[in-house]
């Protein structure tokens, strides 16, 4: 891989300001000193700084993000913010999209990575990956309609999958876990049964919890043991 390649995969420099940098001095490679930024070295074997930084070189990032409300999942759109904007601008450059998607005005835990096959994996109806949300609804959910939120509803001529649904003591709130992503299901499915959904936060995904720690808009790279565990779904 060129050096110019590396720091700009990485997020770090340009391949205009690597080959200034390069000139200056500024990069070394097993510390050396060169010249050019268009050497191709190994990354996995080689030690690259950049202006007295160490480049550790990742194929892929995976991030999780606290989503707060008024932000879309997406890369770019003309009218409305993103959650990339709640990125630094290093993390910016490296090609990172949101893993799913979150309603504009639904909060919590999102995936942000660079990875399109796993992403294609953790998303493809076939893997049944589970999601878990904290909801709040309009009326009281009765029993019945517990009972039939779990063995499926009716949404667009198709019935929706098995879910998991625990009711808080108030019987107007609780956690949903489901094994799919159709389009505001959670929502629809309480319109199902007549009631109406008025908050909503996804608070795990993969068997990934959200970071109590993280404070709406903020990320975070994902721990080893969380990225061991998202990217063993197959």
């Amino acid at each position: 891989m060129r050096i110019d390649k590396l720091l700009s995969e990485m997020g770090i420099a340009t391949r205009t300001e690597s080959a200034k940098a390069a000139r200056a001095g500024g990069i070394t490679v097993d510390g050396v000193p060169v010249k050019r930024a268009d050497i191709h070295i190994d990354p996995d074997k080689n030690a690259v700084t950049y202006l007295g930084q160490p480049v550790i070189y990742r194929r892929f990032t995976y991030i999780m993000l606290n989503k707060p409300e008024g932000y879309v999942s997406a890369t770019d759109d003309p009218k409305e913010r993103t959650v990339l904007e709640l990125l630094d601008d290093r993390h910016r450059r490296l090609g990172l999209f949101p893993c799913g998607r979150l309603d504009k005005n639904t909060l919590g835990l999102l995936i942000l990575t660079n990875d399109g096959g796993l992403t294609h994996r953790l998303l493809s109806p076939k893997h049944h990956v589970t999601k878990v949300y904290a909801f709040s609804a309009e009326r009281i959910v009765t029993e019945e309609d517990r009972q039939r939120l779990e063995a499926g509803v009716t949404i667009d001529g198709e019935l929706t999958r098995p879910a998991k649904v625990v009711l808080n003591d108030d019987r107007m709130s609780g956690k949903i876990t489901l094994t799919e992503g159709r389009y505001h299901q959670i929502k629809r499915m309480l319109e199902a049964v007549c009631n109406k959904c008025i908050a909503l936060e996804r608070i795990e995904f993969g068997g990934i919890p959200l970071d109590p720690a993280l404070k709406r808009g903020e990320w975070r790279p994902l721990t080893a043991e969380e990225e061991a565990l998202l990217t063993s779904h197959q």
